[in-house]
C-alpha cells in the first residue's frame, strides 16, 4: 500500500508522474534525454544499465520496466538482461558494455566507489570520456528514481511478464509522455 493516496491503477513511478505533474516534467525530460538522446551506446545499453542498476537497489518496478525496454531493444532480448542480472562478467554483451555496467554498479554503491581501475578498464574497452560521464549519470539517475520509486512504496508486480507491453510503449513513445 503506496504511502501517499495515488491512482491505484497505476504502478511504480507513472503513479508519482500522476500525482506531481510538475516534477514529473523534469524527470521525465531527464530520463528522455539519458536514454534516447542522441548517445554512441545504444537504446539498449543505455537501458540495460538502468535495468542493473535497479536490480542492485532492490527495485522491482524500475528493475523490471526497463528490463522490459532492454529487451526490446537488445539482441537477445531478456535472457540478455537476466545474464547481466546474474552476473555482468558472464552477460552475452560487449566487453565495453561489462566494462560501464561495472562502473554504473559502482556508483549504485557510491559515488567514491567508481575508481580509477574502473575507468581505465573502460577506457581500454573503448569506452569514450561521454559514455563514461553518462554511465555515471544514468547509475546516479536511477538511484534516484529507485527511491522515489521504493520511497513512496509505489505499486509493482514481481512478474516479469507483466512489464512487456511497457516495455514497447516505452520504446516507440519514450519518457515524456507518461
Amino acid at each position: 500500500m503506496p504511502h501517499i493516496a495515488l491512482d491505484e491503477n497505476l504502478p511504480g513511478i507513472t503513479a508519482l508522474f500522476a500525482y506531481r505533474p510538475e516534477t514529473a516534467a523534469p524527470l521525465g525530460q531527464l530520463a528522455e534525454v539519458l536514454l534516447r538522446g542522441p548517445s554512441s551506446l545504444s537504446v539498449g545499453e543505455r537501458e540495460l544499465i538502468g535495468a542493473v542498476v535497479s536490480r542492485g537497489n532492490d527495485c522491482t518496478f524500475c528493475s523490471r520496466s526497463h528490463a522490459a525496454v532492454a529487451a526490446e531493444a537488445l539482441e537477445g532480448g531478456m535472457p540478455v538482461v537476466e545474464a547481466a542480472w546474474k552476473d555482468v562478467d558472464g552477460a552475452p554483451v560487449p566487453p565495453k558494455v561489462k566494462a560501464l555496467l561495472h562502473v554504473a554498479l559502482a556508483v549504485r554503491e557510491s559515488g567514491k566507489a567508481v575508481g580509477e581501475d574502473l575507468i581505465e578498464v573502460a577506457r581500454a574497452e573503448g569506452a569514450t570520456d561521454v559514455e563514461i560521464h553518462d554511465t555515471v549519470l544514468i547509475a546516479a539517475a536511477f538511484c534516484m528514481f529507485n527511491r522515489y520509486v521504493d520511497g513512496l512504496d509505489t505499486l509493482a508486480v514481481d512478474d516479469q511478464d507483466a512489464y512487456r507491453e511497457t516495455g514497447v510503449r516505452l520504446l516507440e513513445h519514450g519518457y515524456t509522455n507518461l
